[in-house]
């Protein structure tokens, strides 16, 4: 596991800041409406002093009965000012953090505040608050720890260039994990100590995902409070390539951060690999030797969606793409079935042995042994193959490495699902098989429940 960077601190001295200030003692007195102005102090001082922007948890502000009563009035009146928000946990199980942003109306908040017992209640200060409280030039350059402190919510999310998980996803020394619906990246334990890897680099992303806009245009999306633990120097990079606009997080990113509830289905390109392993273990209740040499367990970086749209991106993707495909076939699965080698006269009459291709052992493989009602399934599937391969092959293809153009996008998208359609398709045809009727696959697969973006 890679070793989490030490976290910079957050806060400075509370003298630093224009907080309202507190009684001549230092500390809240909740026995007067005139305190109000105390309260407010103390819940910005510890919200911009705490480290991780925490709420000020409410008991620390009472010392019995009367005086928490007391503080209960003072907050009511706040919350109507809008001087400050409470957290009861409701909606989100800590109510030490603000998650997201309060409701428009105070409704609800009121409403709990009058029987809430208030010992795991926190309070704190509105963006209102807080624009006065923190300086013009503190936290600029932390820009996303800068808008924690000006009050934005630590599940709200961002929205970023897909390109920039390239700094990332190419560097050896990062760790990036990505399953095109959530990913990670962190340093390797091998450059975490290292002396030529300064502390700024020292990069901890605990989870991005991603989002579409309103036309499907992707993009990286994170919550704010983990950009807050980047560097300085990696939030502004971060920033450089945020989007503006409207972004809706992926439906299982959503389910999986905010409602802490398992996905609904698999990834494409998961797909695909699972479908490599289920035809492995069909063949082999066929008594054959697997049809694909790997099954990929690791998925390979390039397979996954583009992070930009260029030809050069596009022909690493159609090479792994091949690799996986044609060239994974094992030629060892036909063997006994279809011949290996054929025989070819050259124009000297002298007759020739040429080996079969994987494409072609393929396609005579599935006429010889199935007979179809319909064969434009098998057909379309070899065609497939064959079409990557040439996409791999083509010369043109790759004399256009430096093209850029967003429709390369939606080229990747299609040819990853058409792929994924080809190995389903061998799936489906061996599962005629009498020896694998029975073979079960999750429902994921035998519903089609795939996630295409």
């Amino acid at each position: 596991m890679a070793k989490k960077s030490k976290r910079r601190p957050t806060g400075k001295k509370a003298s630093s800041r224009k907080i309202p200030k507190q009684s001549a003692t230092g500390k809240v007195r909740a026995d007067s409406p005139a305190d109000d102005n105390s309260i407010v102090a103390a819940v910005t001082k510890h919200y911009l002093s705490s480290g991780d922007f925490n709420g000020l948890p409410v008991r620390t502000l009472f010392k019995n009965e009367a005086s928490r009563e007391s503080i209960r009035a003072g907050l009511k009146r706040l919350i109507e000012a809008r001087q400050l928000t409470m957290e009861f946990g409701l909606g989100h199980p800590n109510p030490y953090i603000k998650a997201f942003p309060p409701h428009p109306s105070n409704a609800t908040h009121l409403e709990e505040l009058a029987t809430n017992d208030l010992q795991h209640a926190c309070a704190y200060p509105t963006p209102a608050v807080l624009a006065k409280a923190v300086s013009a030039s503190e936290g600029q350059d932390r820009p996303f720890t800068r808008r924690l402190m000006l009050g934005e919510a630590q599940l709200e999310f961002h929205a970023f260039d897909l390109s920039v998980l390239e700094f990332y996803r190419n560097d050896p020394r990062y760790r990036y994990d990505n399953d095109d619906i959530r990913g990670s990246i962190s340093i390797r334990d091998a450059f975490y100590d290292s002396a030529k890897m300064p502390e700024r680099d020292h990069v901890l992303l605990e989870t991005f995902g991603f989002g579409y806009d309103e036309s499907w245009n992707r993009a990286v999306v994170v919550f704010t409070r983990y950009l807050h633990d980047l560097s300085p120097e990696h939030q502004q990079i971060w920033n450089a390539k945020r989007l503006d606009g409207t972004y809706k997080l992926h439906p299982d990113y959503y389910r999986n951060s905010i409602l802490v509830e398992w996905g609904t289905k698999l990834s494409l390109f998961d797909a695909f690999t699972d479908e490599l392993k289920h035809i492995n273990a069909m063949v082999k209740l066929m008594g054959k030797p697997p049809l694909f040499r790997n099954e990929f367990e690791d998925r390979p970086i390039e397979f996954a969606f583009l992070v930009r749209p260029t030809t050069k991106e596009l022909n690493d993707f159609v090479l792994i793409l091949d690799q996986m495909m044609s060239d994974n076939l094992n030629k060892d699965f036909f063997r006994g079935d279809v011949d290996l080698e054929a025989e070819a006269s050259r124009s000297d009459g002298k007759v020739v042995v040429n080996q079969k291709g994987t494409i072609q052992l393929l396609e005579q493989w599935f006429q010889k042994k199935m007979r179809f009602p319909d064969p434009k399934p098998i057909n379309d599937t070899v065609a497939l193959f064959r079409g990557v391969r040439k996409l791999r092959q083509s010369p043109a293809h790759k004399a256009e490495d430096s093209t850029f153009d967003q429709k390369i996008f939606k080229e990747q998208r299609q040819l990853a699902m058409r792929a994924y359609d080809a190995v389903r398709t061998i799936r489906l045809m061996l599962a005629n098989h009498p020896a694998v009727r029975s073979y079960k696959v999750p429902d994921e697969l035998f519903n089609g429940e795939i996630w295409t973006y």
